[in-house]
């Protein structure tokens, strides 16, 4: 392992840090999705107490594992190793729960630029934050649909699932949520590439 792959680990962990934080920080508490995992996890506590970290980690896992015919085994390596470190960082946070007196509206706003920013991070060193982006990958590579178009469907059930079973404005909360933080990571991803990093990456949710 050379000098560059320390960078990288380095950064994927930051990355994955700050991703794990925006949600447990400023997301969870008020049961707002940042994508379709975690809107599955919302449902998964809600429904069976299962802690969100656990659900979050356990389906990247096992999506990983049906998906290295075609994410390839590099990216599924950064990948749960990120997804890992979010679920590691989700857990210490709320077991040490810090409250913040933060009206919804601006909690969704702080988040989900910390989770665009943090997920830009993983992108430019060939990782994403998995999630369904998983499947959508494989739809693509088998039945040639737009990973966009697949995600953008399996996003929106979500949280129209999270929504009707919680509250119906949090289906708004969540598609701001994903807009603001698309934008913040487009940002991240088209900053100024050094001459010795590359565009390796890998989808994301």
């Amino acid at each position: 392992m050379n000098s560059k792959d320390i960078q990288s680990l380095v950064a994927l962990a930051c990355g994955a840090v700050l991703q794990g934080a925006a949600m447990a920080l400023f997301l969870f508490p008020h049961n707002i999705a940042s994508g379709g995992a975690a809107g599955i996890a919302i449902l998964a506590e809600l429904w069976f107490d299962i802690p969100h970290a656990v659900t979050i980690w356990g389906l990247n896992l096992s999506l990983l594992l049906v998906s290295l015919r075609w994410i390839g085994y590099k990216s599924s390596f950064k990948t749960i190793y990120t997804v890992t470190i979010t679920s590691f960082t989700i857990s210490l946070i709320q077991l040490f729960p810090i409250s913040f007196a933060v009206p919804i509206y601006l909690s969704m706003v702080i988040g989900a630029g910390l989770f665009g920013f943090g997920i830009g991070v993983l992108f430019r060193n060939g990782a994403s934050s998995g999630g369904l982006a998983i499947i959508a990958h494989i739809f693509y590579q088998v039945q040639g649909i737009l990973p966009g178009k697949s995600l953008f469907v399996m996003n929106m059930f979500v949280f129209l699932i999270v929504s009707y079973f919680i509250d119906w404005r949090l289906f708004v909360f969540a598609v701001v949520t994903q807009w603001v933080a698309t934008k913040v990571l487009n940002q991240v991803v088209i900053y100024p590439l050094t001459k010795n990093e590359t565009k390796d990456t890998a989808v994301s949710a």
